[in-house]
């Protein structure tokens, strides 16, 4: 069992039971097929690529623009699994660049596309540039990929979503349920599918892997005392999106059934535990001076100082969702994921509009965040934007 478990509150994996029932129809679609794994050297996409290459495939290529990243993919799979009996290969690459375009046309046809690439953080929309790159990765970069796919006669397209983009209310969130209009639209020319899911437990920049970073290098743990979210490990991230793309029809979002009393936890009790894990108690401080001057004092008797707040940041949600009241979701024909279905997209209008109003602002070469957020209201009619004038890099 994954040791993680324990530190966000479960005891058992989600997904076995379905990953059983499926084994030999999941076995038999990989080891038949060639897939592409855009941004496959994240914590999301390692995972998925280490599901699809411990199934054999025929052909398994991963594009990722992190060469670093993708060093360890190849070094944990040869570890950890070894050698397939398929061609396995990796790429150093951007997926938004003309070099993308040439790996495709050159390597492809592929029978699969999973595109893992994103740009996750919250923090993203703390200013104009990151938010306008956030927009070209998460829509457009989706779109052109989308479109490659298309163009090759792939037999499906998975792009994965986020819970965040159910009523959003910070632009990452927003960004991705324009995702999924666009993949709506394209449904009619290609089978997609796309899972929400929430946090990956200590997947690479979240909270929970900055609390590693920090012990090492001697510095106090932050967390909020008053966010709760679900947790899943970054294994059954893999595993919850190779679901999707093998087994979802067309246009269907999987998510994982989590209960609120079992699966609901603050970042302070993780960090908690993560402490007591490696033998250290959590001590909390009033200021984060505090924090900063007493790790050595406290560290030499068994504690760790901690500095433990209310959320004050732009873009936090109260609560997580996977479907709205709106959306008809299917419980039962899994055993721990539910269903919905994308309505068939039939806004290319709306969507030409948006890319339109986009180009506009970057052949100015100057935009600020508030037109973005007009343009996002416009799309969004359920964008309900929750600005507090702080951001996460404004704390510790």
């Amino acid at each position: 069992m994954d040791p993680l478990l324990s530190l966000i509150g479960r005891n058992q994996p989600l997904f076995d039971a379905d990953l059983e029932k499926h084994r030999e129809q999941l076995d038999e679609l990989v080891r038949s097929a060639s897939f592409l794994v855009i941004g496959g050297a994240g914590s999301i996409g390692q995972a998925v690529s280490k599901e699809i290459f411990s199934r054999s495939p025929a052909k398994l290529h991963v594009v990722d623009i992190s060469e670093n990243n993708l060093v360890e993919l190849v070094r944990d799979l040869r570890s950890s699994i070894g050698y397939g009996t398929g061609e396995f290969r990796t790429f150093a690459i951007d997926a938004g660049s003309t070099v993308y375009d040439a790996l495709v046309d050159n390597e492809g046809p592929y029978d699969y596309v999973l595109n893992l690439s994103a740009m996750k953080h919250v923090r993203s929309e703390r200013d104009p540039y990151t938010l306008m790159r956030m927009i070209e990765t998460n829509i457009f970069n989706t779109e052109k990929t989308l479109q490659h796919a298309i163009h090759q006669g792939s037999r499906k397209y998975f792009c994965v979503s986020t819970d965040k983009a159910t009523n959003p209310v910070n632009m990452m969130g927003a960004s991705k349920r324009i995702m999924e209009l666009f993949l709506a639209h394209y449904s009619q020319q290609i089978p997609v599918s796309t899972a929400r899911f929430a946090n990956v437990a200590f997947s690479d920049g979240s909270l929970l892997h900055g609390f590693g970073q920090r012990i090492r290098k001697r510095q106090p743990l932050s967390a909020p005392s008053d966010v709760r979210r679900y947790f899943i490990t970054a294994k059954e991230s893999g595993e919850l999106c190779l679901l999707s793309c093998l087994l979802g029809e067309n246009r269907e979002i999987f998510f994982p059934q989590l209960d609120d009393n079992l699966h609901l936890i603050t970042f302070e009790s993780i960090a908690r535990r993560y402490l007591a894990s490696l033998g250290y108690e959590a001590y909390p401080c009033e200021t984060e001076q505090e924090a900063r001057t007493s790790v050595e004092r406290l560290a030499r008797h068994g504690k760790w100082p901690c500095y433990f707040s209310a959320s004050t940041t732009s873009g936090e949600k109260d609560f997580e969702e996977f479907f709205t009241p709106d959306d008809k979701p299917d419980l039962e024909r899994f055993y721990s994921l539910g269903v919905i279905t994308l309505p068939q997209g039939n806004n290319r209008e709306s969507l030409e509009w948006f890319r339109q109003q986009i180009e506009q602002l970057t052949q100015k070469d100057r935009w600020s965040r508030e037109e973005i957020i007009q343009l996002f209201n416009r799309m969004l009619p359920e964008f309900h934007h929750q600005e507090t004038g702080r951001n996460l890099d404004d704390k510790m």
